[in-house]
């Protein structure tokens, strides 16, 4: 490659449009993953705890579940922190983990300190938060359901509503 056309890949952040690619494609189906095993595993859970009539056993699986959907975005922080620091892009592997985090959650407390060439590559991470936020919000509206149930039911028992009418209930 001449001067001229390294110059031209660099002003137009071929490399960060390559790697952050490859990263977000990576990143999202960590998240994929990660969310249809805590979802599959809420499901299940709860419907059991539902039919044994365990309600606060449903509030409990659903607020371990959301740390859970809060521990895959931290990872997803660190997954794209490592890339970063592995691609020698920020000379830090902590500054690395906290530009990945005020990117991806579009707080965007950091300045941009990509290299030239890669600038790009922040707007791809903040895409990835976006994206992975709003799947996530979906997740936790769907595992309400279940929550909301057996909060009522909960409720209706400490209202001693007869057992027939809190059966019923769905």
């Amino acid at each position: 490659m001449n001067p001229s056309q390294a110059n031209l890949a660099t002003s137009l952040d071929l490399p960060g449009y390559l790697l952050g690619g490859a990263m977000l494609l990576l990143v999202m189906v960590f998240h994929g993953v990660m969310l249809l095993q805590i979802a599959k595993r809420y499901e299940v859970k709860t419907f059991l705890y539902l039919a044994e009539k365990k309600y606060s056993s449903v509030a409990l699986c659903f607020y371990i579940s959301v740390f859970l959907l809060f521990l895959t975005h931290i990872a997803e922080i660190l997954i794209w922190g490592i890339a970063l620091y592995a691609f020698k892009l920020l000379p830090a592997l902590g500054q690395s983990i906290l530009f990945s985090g005020s990117t991806y959650t579009a707080m965007g407390f950091m300045e941009d300190i990509l290299p030239d060439g890669w600038k790009m590559l922040a707007v791809i991470i903040a895409f990835s938060g976006m994206f992975s936020f709003a799947w996530t919000a979906s997740v936790m509206i769907s595992m309400t359901k279940n929550f909301r149930q057996a909060y009522t039911k909960l409720h209706m028992r400490k209202l001693k509503i007869s057992s027939d009418i809190i059966d019923r209930f769905e």
